[in-house]
């Protein structure tokens, strides 16, 4: 297993060690003393999975302390554009966005700390989406921003304008004006 770093501290980049053969690859997705020797400690305690048509966007999601979440997201079929978004306000990347391509294909994992509004949007016909969280999820809690912020300049890697979006998350406020306790 490596870990990657990328220009936004403590978001990771977690890309297993595979093993092919004529039957097929095996990998350890997550391994708790594989991830401590790496550096990371986190006790996950929910996963959860979605599934997604082609044009789907999901996000930008977060809770707020004291039940903010870390997520470890991969992708177990299909391809997704992951993306991320500082809301620390003490970072020096604040308002800063990153976004990765994960798939079922390059079998890379993205740690979304706590302190990340997260979203994706699925590219492939369909995606099946699996993330492992270290808080449970708590309604009174959750926040967001809009997904097409003009201020985050994002790339969903599809056309926003024919997204399928909730209409939950067509209400989100921009970055500007979001109360994240972070």
């Amino acid at each position: 297993m490596k870990i990657e770093k990328t220009f936004i501290k403590d978001l990771v980049i977690i890309q297993p060690a595979v093993f092919e053969d004529s039957r097929g690859y095996f990998f350890e997705a997550y391994s708790k003393t594989k991830f401590e020797d790496l550096g990371i400690a986190i006790d996950f305690v929910q996963d959860n999975q979605s599934f997604s048509k082609k044009g789907t966007l999901r996000g930008l999601h977060y809770q707020n302390p004291p039940y903010a979440q870390t997520k470890l997201v991969r992708v177990l079929e299909g391809e997704i554009i992951d993306v991320a978004v500082d809301l620390r306000k003490d970072s020096p990347t604040y308002g800063k966005a990153f976004s990765i391509l994960l798939s079922a294909e390059n079998k890379k994992q993205l740690l979304v700390p706590q302190g990340f509004a997260h979203g994706f949007s699925v590219i492939s016909e369909t995606a099946v989406v699996l993330y492992k969280c270290d808080q449970f999820y708590h309604k009174e809690s959750e926040g967001g921003i809009r997904f097409d912020d003009p201020s985050l300049n994002i790339d969903w890697g599809i056309d926003v304008a024919d997204a399928i979006v909730s209409e939950k998350d067509l209400v989100l406020p921009f970055i500007e004006d979001c109360n994240s306790g972070f």
